[in-house]
């Protein structure tokens, strides 16, 4: 069984503006579909079913989000985890660390490794997403003498080239609004990676475009099929292995 995660720490809600658009829009068009009910004729009771599939249809969106957010996103983390054979004295990267879910999860694998997580902390994209509370929650799960968190941008890393064994993203490369700006992410991941390393990215769209410019980089890449069952939206991961000389 996937691990939970300790007493007393906190992993947010992803996109917590989403989520609770999605509530105000269900509540809406329910709220709608009663009124219409009570209204005479035909046509008032095909607005009423109309709205109440709709308002139940963006409800259950919203259900789904908050259980990723709760349960589903610890699945995926013990899954992406797993697809690594992990010696204990690896540098890992965590793109978009947020409030430290990967970097945690990693930082219990390591021995005499370091996890390193980067973010830029923006409130949308994760409740509370700060670096103290990615901090707080290393220090709850045990390990905040194993990682080491930066206030860095996916675009413009400062890490020398070959710096990390590992690169871990999952939900952040998304939320650079343009093309340009994620191949290039996408080319500083495969820059700063060592000869032999491993990248994973989970995302729920531009899996494709990763996919291909780590192809254009020289790194070896495969793509996942969705995972519907734990994940919402349901996320792919891109694994990119970089070539040894």
């Amino acid at each position: 069984m996937p691990r939970q995660p300790e007493m007393n720490s906190d992993y947010g809600i992803d996109a917590p503006g989403v989520v609770r658009n999605l509530i105000v829009i269900g509540a809406a068009a329910i709220a709608i579909s009663l009124v219409s009910l009570s209204l005479p004729g035909v046509p008032a009771k095909v607005v009423a079913i109309v709205f109440l599939i709709t308002g139940l249809v963006v409800a259950a969106q919203a259900l789904m989000m908050v259980i990723y957010a709760k349960r589903g996103k610890f699945h995926h983390r013990d899954r992406m985890l797993g697809m690594m054979s992990w010696k204990g004295s690896e540098r890992v990267l965590d793109i978009g660390t947020g409030k430290g879910l990967l970097m945690n999860g990693v930082a219990k694998k390591l021995t005499t490794g370091m996890s390193v997580g980067i973010d830029i902390w923006n409130s949308s994209d994760l409740s509370a997403n700060t670096r103290e509370n990615a901090l707080r929650n290393a220090e709850f799960e045990g390990v905040k003498g194993k990682i080491e968190i930066e206030n860095m941008d996916a675009q413009t890393m400062s890490f020398q080239d070959g710096s990390f064994d590992v690169v871990l993203s999952n939900l952040c490369l998304h939320n650079i609004p343009d093309k340009q700006g994620r191949d290039k992410a996408c080319r500083e991941i495969a820059r700063i990676l060592k000869p032999g390393g491993m990248a994973l990215i989970s995302d729920f769209k531009h899996t494709r475009q990763y996919a291909n410019e780590f192809q254009k980089a020289g790194l070896r890449t495969s793509l996942s099929s969705r995972f519907y069952l734990d994940t919402f939206p349901p996320l792919r991961i891109v694994k990119g292995v970089k070539e040894k000389p």
